[in-house]
């Protein structure tokens, strides 16, 4: 579904990529973590084609990122639903209105049916009663259920969540990533999620992953991870070290 194959990235005199690999199967969850400024994002950032590798190759569902042109690449992230680290959301236009956008520019659906739709997504994130409100109105955690519905208005098979949890507080943290974990079980969704948050790796990750310097120091499932006898890795993740 998705791979990265020995990419490669830099920025000036920067590597920010350095062979990086992973694979992702169909209805799976990869959690990246690392510390800040280590090049998670950009790694987001190629899956959506907004970057491309110096060297390596990135395939989703068959095929090769960098080698698609500008249709082919718009018609792979109506399959790719994508939530922002801070939500991104239109201050002038209603819940309803930031919703509908991806639906009004990428498609010919009628207006009948962007409202079913939509209001189907605000359903998923338990916010229909929000729908008339502007974003200015409402909490930082229901900001985020909208960047989400959003996300999810264009049924996509793969999503990508940027730092999920930022801005929120636990509870509310803790929400969002139960939400995201059950979106996956009942829709099968595939997911890569980058996120400082333990408890949300905890919570969606199917395999867990940390990221340090251009590669991954350690990557399976969320409990062998932390369990790791790696030393940076259990600094990074807080846990004890004998």
């Amino acid at each position: 579904m998705i791979e990265f194959q020995d990419v490669y990235k830099s920025f000036g005199t920067q590597d920010v990529l350095k062979g990086t690999q992973f694979r992702v199967e169909e209805g799976q969850s990869l959690v990246i973590m690392g510390p800040s400024g280590s090049g998670k994002s950009v790694i987001l950032k190629h899956l959506i084609g907004l970057l491309h590798p110096d060297r390596g190759n990135i395939r989703i569902m068959g095929k090769d990122v960098a080698k698609l042109d500008r249709d082919g690449l718009q018609q792979l992230r109506r399959d790719m639903g994508y939530l922002f680290q801070h939500s991104a959301l239109i201050n002038w236009l209603s819940v309803f209105d930031n919703i509908a956008l991806p639906l009004r520019e990428t498609t010919s659906m009628s207006e009948k049916e962007v409202e079913e739709q939509v209001m189907h997504v605000l359903g998923l994130v338990q916010l229909e009663e929000a729908r008339i409100k502007l974003p200015g109105e409402i909490s930082g955690g229901m900001q985020k259920r909208v960047g989400l519905a959003r996300a999810l208005v264009t049924k996509p098979s793969i999503i990508l969540y940027d730092e999920p949890e930022a801005g929120l507080d636990p509870e509310m943290s803790t929400s969002v990533s139960r939400m995201m974990r059950r979106l996956k079980e009942e829709h099968g969704m595939t997911s890569v999620t980058v996120t400082h948050s333990v408890n949300c790796a905890l919570t969606v990750a199917d395999t867990l992953a940390v990221f340090e310097k251009g590669k991954f120091l350690i990557s399976g499932p969320p409990t062998e991870v932390l369990n790791s006898d790696n030393k940076r890795v259990r600094e990074f993740l807080g846990a004890p070290i004998d």
